[in-house]
């Protein structure tokens, strides 16, 4: 079994940081050289792209609502992923998911987790 387990959500006020973190378990994935990404929906919306990173922390992508205040990152040996986010916004309130890509390109997740609550009061 894959599990991928989200951590460091809350309430924050507009213009404070959050980091978030997603741990990887299970060997299916666990062995392979995946991506990582993020991804986040508000309530009544669609489900966005946030970011991603490569096994080797390389070809990190972000969305453009948060490139320059989200910082993705990644400790491959720990199989954690980290998104450091500032500046936050209200409208950056959202469940944020982590999502991996075991073909390590990036661009098809096919493992998720079952997503942090961010809240950002104005």
């Amino acid at each position: 079994q894959v599990y991928l387990t989200e951590s460091g959500g809350g309430l924050v006020q507009a213009g404070d940081s959050l980091r978030l973190s997603c741990t990887v378990s299970g060997d299916t994935l666990r062995n392979t050289a995946y991506a990582a990404g993020w991804f986040r929906q508000a309530p009544g919306k669609e489900r966005e792209f946030v970011a991603s990173i490569r096994w080797r922390g390389s070809n990190m992508r972000y969305g453009n609502s948060v490139r320059g205040r989200f910082t993705i990152s990644i400790a491959s040996h720990q199989h954690t992923t980290y998104l450091q986010m500032n500046s936050l916004k209200a409208e950056d309130t959202a469940v944020y998911y982590c999502a991996a890509d075991s073909s390590g390109r990036g661009s098809n997740f096919d493992y998720w987790g079952r997503g942090t609550q961010v809240t950002v009061s104005s």
